[in-house]
């Protein structure tokens, strides 16, 4: 069959990598005196390989990580608090399977975004639906949603992502009306998919920060089921090398 016929079938039946390198593999092919089924095979991995690369920087692309971290980048020499072994596990797929929940607690500057991104890129790497969402930029798009349609719309892809990263819960007072927005997303995902949250606030804080101490409640209920709870000390890694500030009052006239 003429090549050019070859090509042809290939971009219909929409097989750009083996369109791409097919001529060249025939060539080699043809000196190496390659059998047929070492041909095809080679061609076939191309194809698989092309669509593999494609479909985790899709994943990586809805993620919306804010930056690339492992696990074998993070220090726990300045953790003894955590365990690296236990982190380990929880970048096995079992995490996601199994619906579990990790809180990260502790002042800003000590790992904890980095820890959760670690996480949610293996297992992105792994096959799984992460998605990344600082909270406040989560409750600002849903307070501007025009409609229940709109809102619905935010946060379909959060409830449905088998990891879902929830990061600076807290920083920020967040309006009377996020928490029950908060707690329908992470009580329709409870036993469903993994959670991770990071926040600066220890949880008997989190009523307040919610303005519903009973809803609080709930919601610490269905995470803390299958979940676990870390409390990050030390200093700032962003200020390790900055000499010390003092803020001083200043008197205002």
């Amino acid at each position: 069959m003429d090549l050019d016929r070859i090509e042809e079938l290939l971009r219909r039946l929409r097989l750009p990598r083996i369109r791409n390198s097919f001529r060249e593999r025939l060539e080699t092919a043809a000196q190496e005196e390659t059998s047929l089924a070492n041909l095809l095979g080679g061609l076939l991995e191309d194809e698989v390989s092309s669509r593999e690369e494609s479909h985790l920087r899709s994943r990586m692309r809805r993620a919306e990580f804010p930056f690339d971290k492992t696990i074998e980048q993070f220090d726990f020499r300045r953790h003894p608090e955590l365990k690296r072994q236990v982190f380990l596990s929880y970048l096995d797929p079992s995490f996601v399977r199994e619906g579990k929940c990790i809180v990260l607690i502790g002042a800003p500057g000590l790992g904890k975004t980095h820890l959760a991104v670690a996480i949610g890129h293996q297992q992105a790497l792994r096959g799984g639906d992460v998605r990344f969402v600082r909270v406040q930029t989560l409750v600002n798009r849903y307070a501007e949603a025009d409609g229940p349609r709109e809102r619905e719309t935010i946060l379909r892809p959060l409830r449905k992502a088998g990891l879902l990263i929830l990061d600076e819960f807290g920083y920020l007072p967040p309006d009377a009306d996020a928490g029950p927005m908060l707690y329908d997303l992470l009580s329709t995902r409870y036993e469903r998919g993994a959670t991770i949250i990071t926040t600066n606030k220890c949880l008997p804080e989190w009523g307040k920060v919610l303005h519903d101490n009973a809803l609080a409640s709930a919601l610490l209920d269905r995470l803390l089921h299958h979940g676990d709870v870390y409390h990050l000390k030390g200093d700032s890694y962003r200020l390790k090398d900055k000499p010390a500030v003092q803020l001083e009052a200043v008197a205002v006239p």
